[in-house]
Formats: structure tokens, C-alpha cells, sequence
């Protein structure tokens, strides 16, 4: 039981990683003049692009503004959640065996 509850706990810390990588890939396509041929620019949109493309497919940009992101955030808070109330409970279940 315990290393389900370590499973839940790093897939909860790696949500959090990807939420922040997806918070400066948006923040940086704000910056129309950046380079995304730069290694680094690259990783993050190589990362993150996958994933936002789910949400692009069907949620149009609306007035020029890709609102795919939003519901991207919202979606991974939503694992986040749950994951994280999984372990609340994984863990309150162990402890009273």
C-alpha cells in the first residue's frame, strides 16, 4: 500500500512539473519575437505542444486568442485533484488496517 500511495505521490509532483513547464510555454508565446529554434524553447514546446494540440482540436482560438491552455490548466488541476485526494484517502486507508 505504501509504494501506491509513493506511486500517487510522484505522478502528483510530476503534474506539478508539467503545470509549470505549460504556465512558461504559454507566458513565452506572449513574446511573438522569440527565437523557437533555441534548444531550450524547443524542449518546452516539444513537451507541451502535444498535449495543448488536444485541446486545439476543439476549442477554435477565439478573436486571435488560443483558449486551448485554459482548458488545459483546468484539466490538469483536475488530475492534480484527484490524485492527490486519492492519496488522502490511499493513506487514511492504510493506517487503519
Amino acid at each position: 500500500m505504501a509504494a501506491l500511495v509513493l506511486i500517487v505521490d510522484v505522478l502528483v509532483k510530476t503534474l506539478q512539473i508539467y503545470t509549470l513547464l505549460l504556465l512558461v510555454r504559454v507566458l513565452l508565446s506572449w513574446f511573438p519575437n522569440l527565437d523557437w529554434g533555441n534548444p531550450i524553447l524547443s524542449a518546452i514546446t516539444s513537451i507541451t505542444d502535444p498535449f495543448l494540440n488536444l485541446f486545439r482540436g476543439f476549442i477554435p482560438p477565439i478573436g486571435g486568442l488560443d483558449l486551448s491552455a485554459i482548458v488545459a490548466f483546468f484539466s490538469l488541476q483536475l488530475l492534480q485533484t484527484l490524485l492527490e485526494q486519492s492519496v488522502v484517502l490511499l493513506a487514511s486507508s492504510a493506517t487503519s488496517l
